[in-house]
């Protein structure tokens, strides 16, 4: 299955779910409407999904506006580097 269609899947638009799969994270991105995917832990050690996470420092600090961890990226960007982190 390819990732656009898994992370998609993963998109809470239509079923707003608390329930998130063991050995995941939940994350809100977009730069003005923000989607929701569910990702797994493992994408926070690669050093390119390390980065997403400092702007999301600089821009949020510890206060996201999604009640969730936000990203602050477009999320075509979003979605090519989990595919090239599902892919490592």
């Amino acid at each position: 299955m390819a990732i656009r269609q898994l992370l998609k899947r993963s998109l809470s638009n239509e079923r707003k779910s608390t329930e998130v799969p063991k050995g995941h994270l939940v994350v809100y991105v977009g730069e003005s409407e923000k989607k929701r995917f569910v990702i797994p832990l493992s994408y926070l050690n690669h050093p390119s999904f390390q980065e997403l996470l400092y702007q999301a420092e600089e821009e949020f600090g510890f206060h996201h506006p999604m009640g969730g961890l936000t990203i602050p990226c477009n999320e075509e960007l979003f979605i090519d580097l989990t595919s090239h982190l599902r892919r490592a």
